[in-house]
């Protein structure tokens, strides 16, 4: 038969279990997936940095929209493997980030729909 003090204090279990459960809280804001795809982003930007010149890439080519756009997908073509998986992995981050955005900027701005 249990006492009364016995049946306030939590078992082991009880303690490890509660103990995971104020972990996760508190690292849940830290490990969505808009948060991810941002740590995903700054790495590939800084990756790229430090595998291309950037700023030389941007001046080398011609100035006007159509040349410029023309001249980056050649230099995208002709840059090796590493770079062309940064660019894709960057732009790939920069897109879900963008959604993810969007769906928060809507959930917080537009009322939901009342069904009738």
């Amino acid at each position: 038969m249990m006492n009364n003090t016995m049946a306030n204090e939590p078992s082991g279990i009880e303690r490890v279990v509660m103990r995971r459960v104020r972990t996760i809280s508190v690292l849940r804001p830290f490990v969505s997936g808009g948060m991810l795809a941002a740590v995903v982003l700054a790495a590939a930007l800084w990756a790229i940095g430090r595998e291309v010149w950037v700023a030389k890439v941007l001046s080398n080519g011609p100035q006007n929209l159509t040349g410029h756009a023309e001249y980056l997908v050649y230099a995208f073509q002709h840059t090796r493997l590493v770079v062309q998986a940064l660019v894709l992995t960057m732009l790939g981050a920069a897109i879900y980030l963008a959604r993810a955005a969007a769906r928060a900027l809507t959930e917080l701005f537009v009322p939901p729909l009342r069904r009738a």
